[in-house]
């Protein structure tokens, strides 16, 4: 798999605790972007890279054939609390017509300093007649997911967006609970409306697992809440 080498270093040059910045140049057919702030998500929306650290950074280098390449540092391990982590990826993405595309890659997630051991993921995307699909599978020694994301763009009624994501977790290890059972494997999901307003993003998220009472004792998903939970977000960018 991928090892930290060279793009890493061009990673540590991109760290910033300043404003987040993309730079970008071509290099003849190719085009490098170098920032503190991704420049890339993957599977047609579904894999993100995401920063938890105050210094982060990365850089993405793509072919005009639809190769692509890159590392993102989502932190950095600069303060005690925080672990190095190294996200390196590649993939393949090509677009036949407006309506038509496709983009299939694999990450290797690793952290040099620390003893947690690299993970896998492999992901693939459609877009089709403006909607975007995408699936993802990640294997770690603790737990494997597979996930399905759906963003219906095509078809938005009254202007509202709707995406929906939904995954499979098992546990590497069952997890006993209160009452004396285990629980080896759970579902979540999350429904998500969105809609523009006055250079606002609203967006109202509606998230759910399989578990409730006590085997949410259990819960590791991608929602913030092992039980029902109904958000409201509103964002706006300012550069």
């Amino acid at each position: 798999m991928f090892k930290p080498s060279i793009l890493l270093a061009g990673t540590l040059l991109a760290c910033s605790v300043a404003d987040a910045q993309i730079f970008q140049r071509e290099l003849g057919d190719f085009d490098l972007k170098l920032g503190t702030t991704p420049s890339r998500s993957m599977a047609e929306g579904l894999v993100k890279p995401s920063s938890s650290g105050s210094f982060h950074g990365g850089l993405d280098l793509s072919h005009d054939s639809g190769w692509y390449v890159g590392q993102w540092a989502p932190s950095m391990g600069m303060s005690p609390s925080s672990e190095l982590e190294v996200d390196s990826y590649m993939g393949f993405k090509e677009s036949f017509d407006s309506t038509l595309g496709y983009e299939l890659g694999m990450i290797h997630y690793s952290y040099p300093k620390s003893s947690l051991l690299d993970s896998q993921e492999l992901y693939g995307g459609l877009t089709l007649l403006g909607s975007r699909f995408g699936a993802a599978f990640s294997s770690d020694p603790e737990k494997s997911n597979s996930t399905l994301f759906a963003d219906l763009g095509g078809t938005q009624p009254f202007g509202i967006g709707i995406s929906v994501k939904y995954t499979t977790h098992q546990l590497g290890s069952a997890v006993s609970i209160a009452d004396g059972g285990y629980v080896s494997s759970f579902n979540d999901w999350a429904v998500k409306f969105s809609r523009p307003w006055m250079g606002i993003d609203l967006n109202l998220i509606y998230s759910d697992s399989n578990l409730s009472g006590g085997d949410c004792a259990a819960y590791s998903g991608h929602n913030t809440e092992c039980d029902s939970l109904l958000t409201f977000k509103a964002e706006h960018s300012f550069y």
